[in-house]
């Protein structure tokens, strides 16, 4: 991490800020990007870095924090596509702008990262990490969280699809899927940023509505979820987990997978389809 130019979307709070403080103690020279201009420029005086205003959900002004990056700095080194919104509501009531917004930050904030910093990342020469922070939903989703967990897994998929095309390559370029449980954030204060005029169900998660739940969760600070993206940025580690303690969740789920195809016969791959209507 000594020396690298580290770029951080969300990066004025949260899990986004925790990377920027681990990746400063580690000697990067860091970038926060957020859209939440008070909180940017305080975290930008408070950590002394440099804050770029930025809307993920929007590619040009994602473009426009990479150009300014490059101006400033001449190359990027890290990408940290982390910028999320995760607010909930039930699947029924979910409206189309709901899906949007949350598709728009969530899926293509790290498509337009991505996009943007993709390229001067395989320009340069000591080659470069991407992290796209996704979810323990990805993994296992929960009732409520249907439009937030669809965004999470798709990050995973680009992400599991990016690492392999670039090891394909024979790029130096990496790849990390950052897939935290609960971390202590303001993500649950999400629909501050929703834009005005948009409409749905949608609702801030209220933690105090079920103690029960949020007591059973291990809770991590921002610095402690930054500490395990470090590391797996200088292991180039695909994953980066901070709830290795919730593995049991993951291996529930693929247990049913299991049993799903065994409880299936296999189909005889030697009959010759009669025509190309059985094909399709």
């Amino acid at each position: 991490m000594q020396d690298a130019v580290a770029v951080i979307t969300g990066g004025a709070t949260g899990i986004g800020r925790g990377i920027a403080e681990e990746f400063l103690a580690q000697g990067a020279t860091v970038v926060i990007a957020d859209i939440e201009q008070d909180a940017l420029d305080r975290a930008a005086d408070e950590l002394g870095v440099v804050g770029i205003r930025t809307d993920v959900a929007d590619a040009a002004s994602v473009q426009a924090l990479a150009d300014a990056v490059v101006a400033r700095y001449g190359r990027v080194d890290v990408v940290v596509n982390n910028a999320g919104v995760g607010p909930a509501a039930r699947m029924a009531d979910l409206t189309i702008d709901d899906w949007r917004w949350i598709l728009d930050v969530n899926l293509f904030g790290v498509i337009n990262g991505v996009t943007s910093f993709l390229p001067l990342l395989r320009a340069n020469a000591r080659g470069g990490h991407i992290v796209n922070t996704a979810s323990m939903s990805s993994f296992a989703p929960l009732p409520g969280l249907g439009a937030y967990a669809a965004s999470k897994a798709g990050v995973a998929a680009l992400s599991e699809v990016l690492a392999a095309e670039l090891a394909e390559d024979g790029s130096a370029v990496h790849v990390t899927l950052l897939t935290p449980g609960s971390v202590r954030t303001d993500i649950a204060r999400s629909l501050r940023n929703r834009p005005e005029g948009s409409a749905g169900a949608l609702a801030d998660i209220d933690l105090a509505a079920d103690p029960e739940r949020a007591a059973r969760s291990m809770w991590l600070t921002p610095r402690e979820a930054g500490a395990v993206v470090a590391r797996a940025v200088l292991a180039d580690d695909f994953y980066a987990i901070t709830h290795p303690g919730l593995l049991h969740r993951v291996d529930e789920r693929h247990e049913q997978i299991r049993r799903a195809f065994l409880a299936y016969p296999p189909i005889d791959q030697s009959r010759t389809p009669d025509s190309d209507k059985e094909i399709r």
